[in-house]
């Protein structure tokens, strides 16, 4: 029904001169208009006459809750504008909530094949293309998203058409930041970004899964499955893979991310006080009880519970946390009021809880109950490819704890991905940190990584350090200050000489001897 075959020849002319003509028309328009709603609707209709895209639409960040709201939608019967005030899209939800998570243009030559299109409006025709570009805000986020349908299939005119809203969208940014200056109250949507809820960690979103490799881009697909529903979740790796921030990115991009999320390591606590923190008690409830205090499953009503380290759980441990999750009721500590809460449930474990349960150490039925949606985290030494990017990743993330630059050399980078990593992304980031402190000058190269971090040694060079004939000042257990030390006083103070000895290249040495302290002999 969407579909205007009268229009093919006009696609097919839309070239540079018509593109330019069109700009022109919507510039204006937003000159003209001095009510945003106004200018916002001028623009969908000068889309839909002279760019032959149907169905534009307007969003806006909403102030208050950090989500899309519909600002003009063109061709909306009033039923359909009574629908679209009620619609929002929070990051990540929908093609609309993904283009402004990821702050990047997003093209479908065909609506049909995309799971994430939510179909909310039901106007699109589904055999058509589909395109959503972000609204540049004033600090370098998005302030809103431009989307609309060409009228026919044209794959090879997707490119340029996608450039041409590109331009709109930036014509639209100044539009909304000036509007909103003159008139604050003339929308409910504003150019700010979506504000963080207190107490909500910076990285939230999927942008702080780094990796490309087929095993985390696999990983990374689950969980934006997963944060869509209700679904308890247990996430399984080893110790350092990012369990935590897995958590913390399917509570944020899910229904709950206005909710509180809540945090609890079930190794952290004896026996004794276990039921007391996950239930809560009321006065005088036991000894120092002064207060009633509330549990962290009344704290995570409505939102979600994070239990860290459920395979160190104890056996009773495991049996009150079954009730609640089996009948989502339960009584503080010391009271006799039943209480009904309303918690997602992510757990996470770096045990094997197959193996724990046909030991005896873990109940079989829990772990049905929490193994619903299993979430596999790859150790690092299985996705060495990302170490490139993750790398990267975690240097600029400590210089802007730091307040400075910081890069990284491409040496460097090689030395990482030689090393297997048994810490995971925790041991790279520690090695980083470690390396970054001890860099004057901002940049982390080979020999900083290798003098701090010296597990890092290749086996090829750590074979290559000690000589074939053993010496006695290597056998010696000498620390490395003393085996630098030893190797110059063998070749003369040479330090070229002393490199070959020890397997190092002269400037490995010379790096050495400056933070070392080494005074140097003169023959």
């Amino acid at each position: 029904m969407n579909h205007l075959p009268g229009n093919e020849e006009g696609l097919r002319r839309f070239d540079i001169s018509q593109q330019m003509t069109a700009l022109y028309a919507i510039s204006g328009v937003l000159c003209r208009s001095t009510e945003l709603s106004a200018a916002l609707e001028g623009v969908l209709q000068q889309l839909h006459d002279m760019a032959f895209m149907q169905h534009g639409m307007v969003c806006l960040v909403d102030k208050a809750h950090g989500s899309l709201i519909i600002e003009a939608l063109h061709g909306s019967s009033p039923e359909l504008s009574a629908l679209t005030r009620q619609v929002r899209y929070r990051p990540g939800e929908g093609l609309l909530g993904t283009i402004l998570h990821q702050y990047q243009s997003l093209v479908l030559p065909r609506v049909a094949d995309d799971q994430r299109f939510l179909d909310r409006l039901n106007v699109y025709d589904y055999e058509l293309p589909f395109i959503g570009v972000p609204i540049p805000g004033a600090d370098g986020l998005p302030c809103g998203v431009l989307a609309a349908q060409p009228m026919v299939l044209q794959e090879a005119r997707l490119p340029s058409i996608t450039r041409f809203l590109e331009m709109v969208a930036n014509l639209l940014a100044q539009t909304v930041r000036l509007r909103q200056l003159s008139s604050p109250s003339a929308s409910a949507a504003v150019t700010e970004p979506p504000r963080r809820c207190k107490g909500q960690p910076e990285h939230l979103g999927f942008d702080s899964l780094v990796g490309k490799s087929q095993a985390m881009r696999q990983t990374i697909d689950i969980i934006r499955q997963v944060a869509r529903w209700d679904t308890t979740v247990l996430v399984r790796g080893e110790s350092g893979t990012g369990k935590e921030l897995i958590a913390n990115a399917i509570h944020y991009n899910s229904p709950r991310a206005s909710a509180p999320f809540v945090k609890f390591n079930c190794a952290a606590l004896p026996d004794n006080l276990l039921e007391s923190e996950l239930f809560g008690h009321e006065k005088g409830a036991f000894t120092g009880a002064m207060r009633q205090r509330k549990g962290r499953f009344e704290l995570a009503d409505g939102g979600t519970l994070f239990l860290d380290e459920i395979g160190e759980s104890s056996a009773s441990f495991q049996a009150k946390l079954l009730r609640i999750l089996q009948e989502g009721e339960m009584e503080r500590v010391g009271g006799d009021i039943t209480l009904h809460v309303d918690v997602r449930i992510i757990a996470a474990t770096n045990r094997n809880l197959e193996e724990e349960v046909r030991a005896g150490n873990f109940r079989e039925d829990l772990y049905y109950r929490l193994n619903v949606m299993p979430v596999m985290l790859p150790p690092l030494r299985e996705r060495q490819d990302d170490i490139v990017e993750l790398a990267r990743f975690l240097v600029q993330k400590i210089a802007l704890r730091q307040g400075r630059e910081l890069h990284i050399s491409d040496g460097a980078i090689r030395l990482l991905m030689s090393y297997d990593w048994p810490g995971n992304v925790r041991e790279l980031e520690n090695c980083l940190e470690r390396a970054s402190v001890m860099t004057e000058e901002g940049v982390i190269d080979r020999d900083v990584i290798l003098f701090h971090h010296p597990e890092t040694i290749p086996r090829a060079a750590k074979s290559a350090v000690a000589p074939a004939s053993a010496e006695s000042w290597q056998d010696q257990g000498l620390d490395e200050r003393q085996r630098l030390i030893a190797a110059l006083e063998k070749t003369g103070w040479v330090q070229a000489k002393a490199a070959r000895l020890l397997g190092m290249t002269p400037r490995q040495v010379a790096y050495r001897i400056q933070i070392m302290d080494i005074n140097m002999h003169r023959l």
